[in-house]
């Protein structure tokens, strides 16, 4: 089985690369936001085939269970800066690329393999995952998405995108999320720098033992 890793960020690359030594893994950057997102995994779709795209990286997080350095697990995807209006389709809802569904929900039998994990010792969370080209620094930012979407475990950059990408592809696409900030609960931000000064590699082992189960 050939599996395509896809992160962000070049803090990311570092902390995935040295994890993986099979050429049936290809870990790859694609860059920040929808995007770049996309055309990174346009890219590992057709240079490299792989029978299963997984995004890894970090994320805003939300909820009073979740904690910085916890793991959360895409079971949907959607974006949360898409309007597509109803002067056309009236049954196209916030967050919703006219045409697609309105949340991308991941298959079944990864998620239940990535629910699995137990020997990292990270808390893993399973939930809505949403997406959209704006850092999240302001809690009055983190208060708006959240308003419309409250039930949102993660806010991410890229998720939705590649999750979009491999839809159409039909490549089946599982998203792990390191919370490395807690928006409603910080400061300028500030937890995020702490992160990755701080960060604990274990929780990226979480993906690493997802790809070992398959």
């Amino acid at each position: 089985m050939k599996i395509g890793v896809i992160v962000a960020m070049d803090k990311e690359l570092r902390q995935l690369q040295h994890l993986f030594d099979s050429n049936q893994v290809i870990v790859e950057k694609c860059g920040i936001g929808k995007v770049n997102a996309a055309i990174g995994t346009c890219e590992m779709i057709r240079r490299y085939k792989p029978d299963i795209i997984v995004s890894s990286g970090c994320a805003g997080g939300n909820g009073d269970d979740i904690n910085v350095q916890d793991m959360v697990v895409g079971s949907e995807i959607a974006y949360h800066d898409v309007y597509c209006g109803k002067a056309i389709d009236d049954s196209t809802v916030y967050g919703q690329v006219q045409g697609m569904p309105a949340r991308f929900k991941t298959d079944s039998v990864l998620l239940e393999k990535a629910l699995g994990i137990t020997e990292t010792g990270v808390t893993i969370h399973s939930g809505l995952m949403v997406t959209g080209d704006w850092f999240v620094d302001s809690k009055e930012k983190m208060r708006e998405i959240i308003g419309k979407f409250p039930e949102a475990k993660a806010v991410d950059m890229e998720s939705a995108a590649i999750a979009q990408t491999c839809y159409i592809y039909k490549v089946p696409f599982i998203s792990f999320r390191v919370i490395s900030d807690i928006p409603l609960r910080d400061t300028d931000a500030s937890q995020y720098h702490d992160f990755w000064d701080t960060i604990a590699e274990n929780s990226f082992q979480v993906t690493r033992s997802f790809v070992e189960s398959l």
